[in-house]
């Protein structure tokens, strides 16, 4: 009799055993479910802004001007002096032109994209040089600043990514 109560009561434990097991593979299915169905986004991190803004700023445009090749940041100082190109082209044209075009090329915007939109302002002191602006601007941004200073004239270039 004493036997039989014994093999009962390992019987029993080793029924709760199996029912522990079953309940913690019930629950990490459940868990690795709703992880898997999570909606995958193309985030844009501030690092990723930034880095475009910087190499942005070392772009090469298509403005000579008596220094030669001119880069983005090199236009921007030409633009707010109206200095003009060898060809006679304004350099706020060019500027605006070939930071249009890198913007489109690099941050395409629409509903069916991850970027929805984006805004690009350049200011010299209190002056807007230049602003671009493209799609809707979400409550979800991430955004880069870079201050240039040429000639005791401080420039600050604001570009802010929307998805």
């Amino acid at each position: 009799m004493k036997n039989y109560k014994q093999n009962k009561l390992g019987q029993e434990e080793m029924i709760g055993f199996a029912l522990i097991i079953i309940l913690v593979s019930v629950i990490l299915l459940v868990f690795l479910a709703f992880s898997l169905s999570k909606p995958k986004t193309e985030a844009i991190e501030s690092y990723e802004v930034n880095s475009f803004l910087q190499s942005t700023l070392q772009y090469t445009a298509a403005c000579q001007t008596s220094r030669g090749l001119n880069s983005i940041q090199d236009l921007v100082f030409e633009c707010d002096l109206k200095e003009r190109c060898s060809n006679e082209e304004d350099t706020c044209k060019i500027l605006n032109e070939t930071l249009t075009d890198i913007l489109k090329e690099s941050w395409p915007t629409g509903e069916d994209r991850p970027n929805k939109g984006y805004e690009l302002i350049i200011n010299a002191g209190e002056e807007i040089i230049l602003k671009i602006q493209e799609g809707n601007l979400t409550n979800n941004c991430k955004g880069s600043s870079q201050i240039l200073a040429k000639s005791r004239k401080e420039f600050s270039i604001n570009f802010e990514a929307c998805f």
